[in-house]
C-alpha cells in the first residue's frame, strides 16, 4: 500500500505514544444546565485531551467529526493554518491515531478538508484506519454562486472523507425523504394504492427469459430496445399487468414501465456522495448562524460549517444517545447539532474562545435558541454540559504515578492498561475494578478500604484479599492485584492464582 513520506515521519508516527496522560479537571462555574447528560466541553490541546479521554472512552465513540485547519495560508487567530506541509502531516497523524482508538467498532469518522491537503489526508487515513475501512468521499457544495473574482476556477466544494472503524459492523441510516423527493410520485390513473413513480422494464444485463414480445392495450407490439433485455420473465410481467402495476403511458401504447408506489418505497433515501447546498447548507449560512450567537463570530471563524452539514453527517452515522466527538470544535457547531439531535457530545477546543464562544453558544442551545436546524428539529432546549480543563500529568516521565493521584483516576488507567477498554467508575467504589476475559483486576491505593493510616489498606494481606474477594461478588478466577507491597508468600500467591504488581513501579502508562 502506498505510504506518505515526510521529513519527520519516523518521529511523528510514534508521537501519540509520547503524549502524557493528563487529568481532566472540571470547572463547575463554566458548566451549564443538566450536567449529567454526558456532554463534555474540554479546553486544551486536543492531542493531550484525546490521550486523557482514552481510559474512559476508548472504543465508545460512535461518530467523530473533525474540521481540522486546512493549511490554506489563511491567518486564523486560534489555529496556525499556515503550517508548512510536513508540519501539517505531523500534526494530523498522532491525532488520527488517538481518534481511531476512541472510535467504537461500529463507529465512523468524518473529516472535512479541501483540495490543498485532501488527497494527502486520504492516503494518511488509508494507513491509520486501513484502506478497507474507507467508505466514501463526500463532495459538499459549500457555495451556491460562482466567484467571478476567481483567478483560475471558482472553488465551490469541500470534501468530507468518511471511514469506518470496521466496515463489517458499520451501517448507515437512510436520510429522511424530502418533500421534493416525495413530489416525484404522482397518481395519474387514480390508483387506490396511492402515488407512484415508474421504473424501466428493460436493462442491458443479459437475461435468458427477457427476449419476449409484449402487446400494449392498444395492440402495439413492443420488444426490448436494441442491446437490452426485459428484466422480468413473461409470466411475471403478465402478473404485474393484471395487478395494474404496469404503466403504458397516457395513450396506452408507450413502452411499458413498472409502477413503484410511495407506500412501498423505503422510508428514507440512500445517502449519496454529492451533497447540494439545499440539503447541507453553505458557508454563508454558517456565518449567519455564528453571527446570531456571537457578534465577532464571522471574523473569528473564517470558514465555519453550517448546522445542516452536521445534521446530515449525524443522521447518517448516529442514533439518539450515541456519543459524538469533535476535537477541532471551532465555533461549536458539531456539539450544538448533537445536542439538538439528542446525541451526547465531547467537544475539544484549545483556545480562549472555548470559554468566550463555545460555552456561550452551548448555553444558548440549552436555553432553546432557534437558529440553524432548531425549527426542523422542533428544538425547545434542554440538556447541558460539563466544562473541563487539562490538569497535570497522571504519570511521571519514567511512567510512574504522581503521588497525589486519586483512586478513581489510577483505577481507570490501570484498567485501560490491562484491558485496553475504558473503565466505568462504580458506586460505591471498591478495590475490585472488574473482570475481563476471565481475569479480575484489583487496586489497593489511597485508603480505598477506609484505613487512613500510613500504608493502611494498601498492602495485600489475608484480610485485604478477603475484602477484594467479597467485593468481586462471586468472581473466583485469576486475579491481578496492584498494591504497595504484599505480605503473602509466592507460594500463597500461586495457590490463590494471584499476580501481584507493585505500585508505583509496576504501573505503566499504555499508549
Amino acid at each position: 500500500m502506498p505510504t506518505l513520506q515526510w521529513l519527520t515521519r519516523d518521529e511523528d508516527v510514534r508521537a501519540a505514544e509520547k503524549v502524557p496522560y493528563r487529568l481532566l479537571e472540571e470547572d463547575p462555574a463554566l458548566g451549564y444546565g443538566d450536567r449529567d447528560t454526558g456532554n463534555m466541553l474540554i479546553q486544551g490541546d486536543n492531542l493531550d485531551a484525546l490521550k486523557a479521554l482514552l481510559p474512559y472512552y476508548a472504543g465508545q465513540v460512535k461518530c467523530i467529526y473533525i474540521d481540522p485547519p486546512y493549511n490554506t495560508g489563511s491567518a486564523f487567530e486560534h489555529y496556525d493554518d499556515n503550517l508548512e506541509h510536513s508540519k501539517w502531516l505531523a500534526m494530523m497523524w498522532p491525532r488520527l491515531e488517538l481518534l481511531r482508538d476512541l472510535l467504537a467498532e461500529d463507529g465512523s469518522i468524518w473529516v472535512s478538508i479541501d483540495d490543498r491537503e485532501g488527497h494527502y489526508l486520504k492516503v494518511m487515513m488509508d494507513e491509520v484506519f486501513g484502506r478497507s475501512s474507507f467508505i466514501a468521499n463526500v463532495i459538499w457544495q459549500k457555495l451556491y454562486t460562482v466567484k467571478n473574482s476567481a483567478k483560475y476556477l471558482s472553488d465551490m466544494h469541500d470534501h468530507v472523507l468518511c471511514y469506518a472503524k470496521n466496515r463489517e459492523y458499520w451501517s448507515r441510516n437512510l436520510l429522511p425523504r424530502s418533500e421534493k423527493s416525495a413530489g416525484n410520485y404522482s397518481n395519474q390513473d387514480d390508483d387506490p394504492r396511492g402515488p407512484w413513480t415508474t421504473n424501466a422494464v428493460q436493462a442491458r444485463n443479459y437475461y435468458s427469459l427477457g427476449s419476449y414480445s409484449i402487446s400494449s392495450p392498444t395492440g402495439r407490439i413492443h420488444r426490448p430496445p436494441s442491446g437490452t433485455y426485459w428484466r422480468i420473465s413473461e409470466q411475471k410481467f403478465h402478473e404485474l399487468n393484471n395487478d395494474n402495476r404496469i404503466w403504458w403511458g397516457k395513450g396506452g401504447d408507450s413502452i411499458p414501465r413498472v409502477k413503484k408506489f410511495l407506500t412501498e418505497a423505503k422510508q428514507g433515501i440512500v445517502p449519496a456522495t454529492l451533497w447540494a447546498y439545499q440539503d447541507a447548507g453553505t458557508n454563508a449560512e454558517a456565518k449567519q448562524e455564528i453571527r446570531a450567537v456571537a457578534d465577532d463570530g464571522p471574523e473569528l471563524f473564517v470558514t465555519p460549517k453550517p448546522e445542516k452539514l452536521l445534521q446530515q453527517v449525524l443522521h447518517i452515522a448516529t442514533n439518539p444517545g450515541d456519543i459524538v466527538l469533535d476535537s477541532f470544535l471551532g465555533s461549536g457547531t458539531a456539539a450544538a447539532v448533537a445536542q439538538k439531535m439528542g446525541r451526547r457530545y465531547i467537544g475539544i477546543e484549545m483556545g480562549d474562545h472555548a470559554v468566550t464562544h463555545c460555552a456561550p453558544r452551548l448555553q444558548k442551545v440549552t436555553d432553546g435558541e432557534q437558529g440553524g436546524i432548531s425549527t426542523a428539529r422542533n428544538w425547545q432546549g434542554g440538556g447541558g454540559f460539563r466544562f473541563y480543563r487539562l490538569g497535570s500529568p497522571v504519570f511521571t516521565e519514567e511512567g510512574q504515578i504522581q503521588p497525589d493521584i486519586h483512586f478513581p483516576t489510577l483505577a481507570a488507567h490501570i484498567w485501560f492498561a490491562e484491558t485496553g477498554q475504558p473503565w466505568t467508575e462504580p458506586q460505591p467504589l471498591s478495590p475490585f475494578l472488574g473482570a475481563k476475559d476471565g481475569r479480575g483486576f484489583a487496586l489497593l491505593y489511597n485508603g480505598i478500604l477506609g484505613d487512613k493510616s500510613v500504608n493502611g489498606g494498601n498492602v495485600l494481606t489475608r484480610k485485604t484479599l478477603a475484602i477484594i474477594r467479597d467485593a468481586a461478588g462471586g468472581f473466583d478466577g485469576p486475579l491481578t492485584i496492584y498494591g504497595e507491597r504484599t505480605v503473602l508468600a509466592d507460594a500463597s500467591l500461586d495457590a490463590e492464582n494471584i499476580v501481584f504488581k507493585q505500585t508505583p513501579y509496576d504501573v505503566r502508562a499504555r499508549k
